[in-house]
């Protein structure tokens, strides 16, 4: 009697410019999966007005973060706007070890990092197995422009080096397996909500 083999956790990877909508779709991406866990990224940027170590991010020093990347503790990280990011390693193979779908809010940097590690992995290595990752889009540069610039969270030499970088980062677009335009907020959360739906039932072949 032939038997469904069970669902390896997924490894969802988010990338987006600043200011695609990435952090809100996430948020509500984890309101309706509850028990998807989020994984908290490590940085050397100050925690900004409300921010808490260990919520939004693990805040390090300079030093720390560049012992850890001696120490091998990074999935993956990157150098961005002047600040360090990086994914802690262990926590996200624990998780998924333990049959837990994981979510991953990083860079084009950071995402190209893994693709390239998992593509030398073992055909039945477990990330590679759950990796799935997604871009998200803006529909414009000048509505990017327009989301930053009403956020009023930077100054304008900073908005211009972000738009710069979202250029930069767009063109890498084609490297993930979907890429998703948020131009009105539900229709790309039900899309980014499919996606999930359609992993959680696909059935996983090295590629």
């Amino acid at each position: 009697m032939n038997t469904i083999p069970a669902r390896p956790s997924l490894l969802l990877i988010v990338s987006a410019p600043s200011g695609a909508g990435k952090t809100t779709l996430c948020r509500r991406l984890l309101e309706e999966y509850p028990a998807m866990s989020y994984s908290i990224s490590c940085t050397t940027r100050p925690p900004r007005e409300g921010e808490r170590d260990g919520r939004e991010y693990f805040f390090l020093s300079e030093e720390e973060f560049h012992r850890r990347i001696e120490a091998m503790a990074f999935l993956e990280f990157a150098r961005v706007h002047g600040h360090w990011y990086g994914t802690p390693r262990r926590l996200v193979e624990e998780t998924l070890a333990a049959g837990r779908d994981v979510l991953m809010d990083i860079d084009v940097q950071g995402a190209a990092q893994i693709r390239a590690a998992l593509h030398h992995a073992a055909p039945d290595d477990r990330m590679r197995r759950a990796y799935v990752d997604v871009f998200v889009a803006p529909p414009s540069i000048e509505e990017l422009r327009r989301r930053l610039v009403a956020r009023a969270q930077d100054a304008d030499d900073v908005i211009r080096r972000r738009i710069d970088q979202a250029e930069r980062e767009m063109r890498h677009a084609a490297e993930y397996q979907y890429v998703l335009v948020n131009d009105r907020l539900d229709e790309a959360f039900d899309v980014l909500r499919s996606i999930v739906v359609a992993e959680r039932h696909a059935t996983r072949r090295a590629g």
